[in-house]
């Protein structure tokens, strides 16, 4: 049964991740968890692989550039069973927060786009892993599968989580709504890249994402998001096209409520901070009344999704017949006929 009682603070980042290095992205990442620990927040949301921290260099260079960066990445991702995952979980048990993570992970050779929910008393409540990197990310990053479209009871609410453009893809959307979720973390990179050549990259599509989402759904959602530095101008952008490609900024930070109104007063985009918001379940009750697209607005006589949440792997286990290949016997009946 869905409740929508209960208020909490909910905080999101808005920062620079400390690149291609995971442990001092996550010794900042505890900072910023105790600090809005001290404020009373509850639930605190970093953006999309914050650590070790978006790869812009694959938005900059050919593929073949990008080599130069790949091992040290693929080196700097998290596991969620190594220790470097750990202290984000003893982070989160210690300051009594609940935790959304953005990070790198990687399996194996492979590396994903993930997100983790941490409980404030420190235990995984659930991973997931971006379902469809966008255009050159799937240069670097595998996919997720349909487990990955999932929402999960938490002592907050209902929290699900998508990544940047995933927030573009309405069937995925639709899947949330449908397991009625209540609060949403939309981790975002910086919108910093192609500005003023490619609008659907810029803040404005991207924030109005966030909004729609949160207006279609009657869901609060958690927008953090990174910025870009001195330090990413210095490590990616060692040419003058370069440095027109990728510019300083691009933190556009938010949350915003189930009407879709912003709900924190957000900060300059070359600002590092944190963003809070008081979040009251019961005003997706009002906000549903006008429009519920996965109750009363629906009309599944119409259009309805099909969703496969099945978990895919690359190889099934089979065990070997052990049924006999010797002649059958014959029963008593069929030898006394004989």
């Amino acid at each position: 049964m869905v409740e929508y009682t209960g208020t909490f603070k909910a905080a999101v980042v808005q920062a620079e991740p400390v690149w291609l290095d995971a442990d001092a992205t996550i010794d900042k990442s505890i900072a910023l968890i105790e600090e809005a620990s001290r404020a009373g927040a509850q639930l605190i949301a970093f953006g999309e692989t914050f650590i070790p921290g978006y790869p812009w260099w694959l938005w900059l260079d050919s593929p073949a550039a990008g080599f130069g960066f790949f091992g040290r990445y693929h080196e700097n991702s998290l596991t969620l069973d190594g220790p470097r995952f750990r202290l984000l979980l003893d982070a989160a048990r210690t300051h009594g927060i609940s935790v959304m993570a953005g990070y790198s992970e990687r399996s194996g050779g492979s590396l994903y786009m993930g997100q983790a929910l941490i409980s404030a008393d420190g235990e995984l409540v659930y991973s997931r892993r971006k379902l469809k990197p966008t255009h050159v990310e799937r240069t670097v990053f595998g996919e997720g599968n349909g487990s990955d479209l999932s929402v999960h009871d938490t002592p907050l609410g209902r929290v699900g989580g998508l990544c940047c453009w995933e927030h573009l893809q309405p069937l995925s959307k639709y899947a949330m709504f449908s397991q009625h979720e209540q609060i949403h973390v939309a981790a975002w990179p910086s919108f910093s890249v192609y500005r003023g050549a490619a609008y659907a990259l810029g803040p404005e599509v991207n924030t109005a994402a966030s909004q729609i989402y949160a207006v279609e759904g009657q869901v609060f959602v958690l927008a953090p998001g990174s910025l870009i530095g001195d330090a990413a101008f210095d490590l990616f952008c060692d040419t003058p096209v370069k440095q027109q490609l990728l510019q300083r900024g691009g933190g556009f930070a938010q949350i915003y409520g189930p009407d879709g109104s912003p709900l924190a007063e957000p900060l300059p985009e070359d600002a590092e901070g944190i963003l809070y918001a008081d979040i009251d379940l019961a005003a997706i009750t009002i906000a549903k009344a006008a429009a519920d697209p996965v109750g009363h607005y629906s009309r599944p006589d119409v259009t309805r999704l099909l969703l496969n949440q099945t978990q895919q792997r690359p190889v099934e286990h089979t065990t070997p017949s052990t049924e006999s290949c010797d002649e059958p016997t014959l029963s008593e009946t069929e030898t006394a006929q004989a």
